[in-house]
């Protein structure tokens, strides 16, 4: 039984205090505006801000604006008319292309190059950060770090030339090595069979050291506390690599691997045009390459558009693709 008080009424000519409901609903709070929002966030983060300007107009200047002159891959291009002027041709340059008897042959020799130097310079960077997060001389660690990080900081050109010379059949140490075996020099940039492991092998010797910080920054943030009690329970080296550092980095290993098959057919015009010669031209011939001498040498500007475009497109079904795959399987990809 549930008694219930009466409330008492107020005295004659008395009106009862009105009780303000503390629900928000019955009274709305006022909402700033978007733009007294924007200036508020300006005020506190204004540092971040001008940060951000220098990065973002970079892409909008040297990436998205020229993605509108893209419409000259379906003109027929001249450079009077300009990229809006000329005829319309439509898919026509694309299908000179897919019909050039060259198009096979750039097509397998960018794709055996670009997943040949994924293949390499994968696993090695990881390999190199272990060991050296293993190390615990200090001054061998730093040391390492200083020899394997230094090349990245070389030009191409640099590059290209030192191997050219290494590798020469006459002045090249290379070639000097197997003479005092007694073998007969071997005139490696002119066999079309060893461009593709001159251009890989000398990739990741000048990369391996700056893709190894990724995983070294990486393993700095794995918890010191999960090696203690490893080795308390008597891991080994090699177990606690295996079931601490490997899990530990894997987020980036995945993030780095479905970006470097993204820009599988991106791979580098410079070092392949440099090492490119009418002996080799057999594997050189790259779709980058082509590119350039369609555009620039032959002055075919909206042909070499309508490869890049081609080539653009392929890059982005392969990145998809590969993080798909890398979502199913092991849970991580570049968005959720």
């Amino acid at each position: 039984m549930t008694i219930t008080t009466p409330r008492p009424s107020p005295p004659d000519g008395a009106t009862r205090p009105r009780v303000r409901s503390s629900r928000r609903g019955n009274a709305p709070a006022r909402r700033r505006s978007r733009w007294s929002e924007a200036k508020r966030s300006w005020r506190l983060h204004w540092q971040l801000y001008l940060l951000v300007i220098v990065p973002v107009a970079y892409f909008v200047i040297f990436k998205y604006i020229p993605i509108s002159f893209a419409v000259i891959a379906f003109k027929d291009y001249n450079v009077v008319a300009g990229p809006w002027g000329g005829d319309w041709v439509g898919f026509k340059n694309f299908e000179l292309f897919f019909s050039n008897p060259v198009f096979g042959t750039l097509l397998k020799n960018t794709f055996i190059l670009a997943f040949y130097l994924v293949l390499a310079s994968f696993p090695i960077p990881i390999m190199l950060a272990i060991a050296l997060n293993e190390i615990g001389n200090g001054w061998f660690k730093r040391t390492v770090q200083m020899v394997t990080y230094a090349p990245y900081f070389i030009s191409t050109v640099v590059v290209v030339s030192m191997t050219i010379l290494v590798l020469s059949p006459r002045l090249g140490i290379v070639n000097d090595g197997l003479g005092l075996f007694g073998a007969e020099p071997i005139n490696f940039v002119g066999d079309p069979n060893y461009f593709r492991h001159i251009y890989v092998w000398s990739d990741v010797w000048q990369t391996t050291g700056y893709s190894a910080v990724i995983y070294m920054a990486a393993l700095a943030g794995i918890d010191p506390a999960l090696h203690e009690s490893a080795k308390i329970d008597g891991a080994s080296r090699l177990q606690r690599i295996r079931h601490i550092d490997l899990p530990g980095i894997m987020p980036t290993a995945v993030i780095v691997l479905i970006l470097g098959v993204g820009n599988m057919m991106a791979i580098g015009f410079e070092k392949a045009y440099l090492l490119q010669n009418d002996l080799n031209l057999a594997q050189s011939e790259i779709i980058p390459t082509y590119v350039y001498k369609t555009g620039l040498i032959n002055a075919d500007f909206s042909m070499a558009t309508a490869i890049g475009l081609f080539n653009s497109v392929v890059n982005l079904c392969l990145l998809l693709l590969v993080n798909f795959a890398a979502k199913r399987i092991t849970g991580n990809g570049l968005w959720r």
